[in-house]
């Protein structure tokens, strides 16, 4: 097998992870975040880059570093490894994330074209769904084909569509950079900080990891180091990608306040922008700018679920699983996307921080010697506070337990459980030492004993 790639090669792949990592969100969030920020939108951003550009990126490069996403979380436990990465795929995968794809395409590419009566009608999202998701399934039945159809061919175009949106605002500014709202007048860069990690990529990156290994290894690369280094540069290549559409996007919000005022979300400050930057023509480069955005996540997400649960149940062929991925979704996508939104909520603020924690924690593997109990500890305390969270979203009263986590260092901004975390794995690394040495003990005592 041929183990060297060139950089056409990884050039390629780069494109294709920045295509599935670019959905609906990542580019309606950093507009609402411009707006917010204003004159501080520099210091905002940089907050946004390290969790919506670098969490990701470390994702992708600890799953390319062990293989698959079941084999990093089995460091805790093997049963853990099997549990969270089920759980990882089916809320990112058919439960949450594919769904949405075809949702926000609709509600953003189709609906604002629909007259009052066919807007308030079922068929026009059954429709969409059912050929979203057709297109998604052919497009993801061969997952080696994946570089040449969406990073040689839709990446492509969608980057194009991009440059025409993000150079006419460049070229003929809406206005001047607003002043900052309030919240951002003092804590601008934490703001940011927070509204990249709501954008969910770091999960994404975890799933995504299979698809790139996939690929790399589809050009004959099957040398553990140098998939690991291909996955890196391809990640970098994503991650720089992603870093420029958030700046661009987020200059577009911060100069749109005097043309389009202060709006409730990233959607509507798009819409009203583009519309005034092309007129009619702007509500159509919109709807294919999120159409191909959240299409090349869908096929992304469909390989990857796909390639996992054909590993897992091999009575199932991936390209059965593909099948049954995109029909399960089409199904989930017609419950809209404010009742998908209701649903998920709790369950990414149980599993998204210890996503975080996992792909924090491995970084650090062989400084604490691989002890599993680091691992343990601090997705333990991890998942009890996270798991605090996601019943308060869910509507529960927890009472004086909520008042309690409150305290916590950073609650307020929505991460509390960071700070138990870092107890845990600290408590797991003094466990791990004690019964290393222990075991080392023993282990001379009885050579003592046999001599």
């Amino acid at each position: 097998m041929n183990n060297e790639f060139s950089n056409k090669q990884i050039f390629a792949i780069g494109l294709m992870l920045f295509a599935l990592f670019l959905g609906a969100g990542n580019i309606i969030f950093p507009p609402f975040l411009g707006q917010q920020a204003g004159s501080n939108i520099w210091i905002a951003v940089a907050g946004f880059l390290v969790t919506g550009v670098g969490l990701p990126l470390l994702a992708v490069i600890a799953v390319g570093k062990v293989g698959n996403l079941q084999t990093l979380a089995g460091r805790v436990h093997p049963v853990f490894g099997i549990v969270f990465t089920i759980i990882i795929y089916l809320a990112i995968g058919p439960f949450f994330g594919i769904p949405r794809t075809a949702t926000v395409t609709f509600e953003v590419g189709v609906l604002p074209f629909l007259s009052e009566s066919a807007a308030q009608s079922f068929l026009p999202l059954a429709i969409l769904s059912v050929i979203f998701f057709g297109v998604s399934a052919w497009l993801a039945l061969n997952p080696t084909k994946l570089v040449d159809r969406i990073g040689k061919i839709i990446t492509p175009i969608l980057l194009t569509v991009l440059v025409i949106l993000v150079g006419k605002s460049f070229l003929s500014p809406l206005g001047p950079i607003s002043n900052p709202a309030e919240a951002y007048e003092t804590h601008s860069f934490f703001n940011g900080f927070i509204e990249g990690y709501l954008t969910m990529d770091t999960i994404g990156g975890l799933v995504f990891g299979i698809v790139i290994i996939s690929a790399i290894k589809g050009l004959g690369i099957t040398k553990k180091e140098a998939v690991t280094s291909a996955v890196a540069k391809a990640g970098i290549i994503a991650a720089i990608g992603l870093a420029l559409v958030y700046l661009s996007l987020t200059y577009i919000g911060a100069t749109s306040v005097n043309e389009v005022g202060m709006l409730d979300n990233g959607g509507a400050i798009l819409s009203a922008s583009t519309k005034i930057l092309f007129g009619n023509v702007g509500s159509i480069i919109l709807a294919l700018t999120i159409t191909l955005a959240c299409l090349t996540t869908s096929v992304g997400l469909i390989s990857s679920c796909a390639q996992y649960f054909s590993q897992q149940v091999p009575a199932f062929s991936y390209k059965a699983i593909v099948f049954i991925l995109a029909i399960f979704s089409t199904i989930i996508a017609n419950f809209g996307l404010s009742k998908l939104i209701s649903i998920s909520l709790p369950v990414l603020s149980f599993i998204y921080p210890l996503a975080i924690t996992l792909i924090v924690v491995s970084f650090f593997h062989k400084y604490f010697n691989g002890y599993s109990a680091v691992y343990a500890g601090s997705m333990l305390a991890a998942g009890i506070f996270s798991l605090i969270d996601a019943l308060t979203a869910a509507g529960f009263n927890l009472g004086g337990i909520t008042e309690i986590t409150s305290l916590l260092p950073l609650s307020a901004q929505g991460i509390g459980w960071l700070f138990p975390a870092l107890i845990g794995a600290l408590i797991g690394f003094a466990y791990g030492k004690a019964t290393e040495k222990v075991s080392q003990t023993d282990r001379s005592m009885v050579d003592i004993d046999i001599d």
